[in-house]
């Protein structure tokens, strides 16, 4: 069996096909399922870099889509011929969270699904959302989640609310497609024209870029009448973060998904205090919450936004192009 593997200390020269045995046939409570399909995140990316440390030989991508070829033992939620698309964290089936660490995420901590088959648990995977194509269905197993728990399960928005979205990635257009069908408006921020564009197309109500407007906190606050947002998605982190707490409404909320600007740095303290706003940080959600969201997926409609598709053995080639940062939504990869 061909797998997509990288050899420590990392490096995207150094992804190369391996061969793996083939993991057989699945025992009580797994499936066997063949992979067709994932797409790519920011954690993956600081995997296959090795800024992101990992075990030598990983196969790395933490999404993973395809089709059920055989069922174990006590198995009854799949059947042979559902397609599946597997959870980030899949130990974490459901209600608070119990996870704080990448020790089991696949990818990084465990094996990923740059590969061509896997026998895991029936629970490190929920169906897919009907109609959806394996690299669609992929994409929800981490930017889409994270986006869903971010404005759904944590900031219960409503219609009505007003929303600020940084940039035009994977989470970002999750975001945006998700707030869009609650009835919600969105401002969003890029430093591309040609992005922000895109994003009105698609909804978005008022668009900025950050590269002409420094002060671009301000100014969401002015378009939300003068009284802030009630929900900012923070995807940058320390470099971005004062400017949120400036953009949210006094006893708003702020989702902390992203450190695009880096790990640490300082945070106004005295800004937040002022703002009584609740700065929540949160790392993609539970296998239950990925059942709830495809759920609403099916009802509403909403198909992932995909920049590209690579095909797996240029799997390099498409980590480049995530690094370029010239890509809107998600970024595919199928074989």
């Amino acid at each position: 069996m061909k797998a997509m593997t990288l050899p420590a200390p990392g490096g995207l020269d150094r992804l190369a096909f391996a061969e793996r045995a083939d993991p057989g046939a699945p025992g009580p409570q797994q499936i066997r399922v063949a992979l067709h399909g994932s797409s790519l995140n920011y954690h993956d990316l600081g995997i296959a870099t090795g800024r992101m440390p990992s075990a030598d030989g990983r196969i790395p991508l933490a999404d993973g889509a395809g089709t059920v070829e055989a069922v174990g033992e006590g198995v009854t939620e799949f059947a042979v011929g559902d397609m599946v698309v597997s959870c980030f964290f899949p130990d974490w089936q459901d209600g608070t969270p119990t996870v704080g660490d990448f020790s089991r995420t696949p990818g990084d901590g465990i094996d990923g699904f740059a590969q061509e088959h896997v026998v895991l648990p029936a629970t490190a995977f929920t169906h897919a959302p009907k109609g959806y194509d394996a690299v669609e269905a992929a994409t929800i197993t981490t930017a889409g989640l994270t986006a869903w728990r971010a404005l759904v399960v944590d900031a219960q928005i409503k219609a009505g609310d007003t929303l600020l979205l940084l940039g035009t990635g994977g989470v970002s257009i999750w975001a945006l497609q998700i707030a869009k069908a609650m009835g919600a408006r969105v401002a969003i921020s890029s430093s591309s024209d040609e992005k922000l564009a895109r994003a009105t197309a698609l909804g978005a109500d008022f668009t900025l870029n950050y590269r002409t407007d420094e002060r671009w906190g301000r100014t969401v606050r002015d378009w939300a009448g003068g009284r802030g947002v009630d929900h900012v998605v923070e995807v940058g982190g320390p470099g971005t973060l004062a400017q949120s707490i400036e953009a949210v409404r006094v006893g708003g909320h702020i989702s902390l998904i992203g450190v695009l600007t880096g790990v640490s740095g300082e945070v106004p303290t005295a800004a937040l205090m002022g703002k009584q706003a609740r700065l929540q940080g949160l790392i993609v959600g539970s296998r239950r919450e990925q059942q709830e969201f495809v759920r609403a997926l099916e009802t509403t409609g909403i198909r992932p936004v995909i920049d590209r598709r690579f095909p797996l053995d240029r799997l390099a080639e498409a980590f480049q192009y995530e690094m370029d940062g010239s890509h809107f939504g998600k970024i595919g990869i199928e074989w």
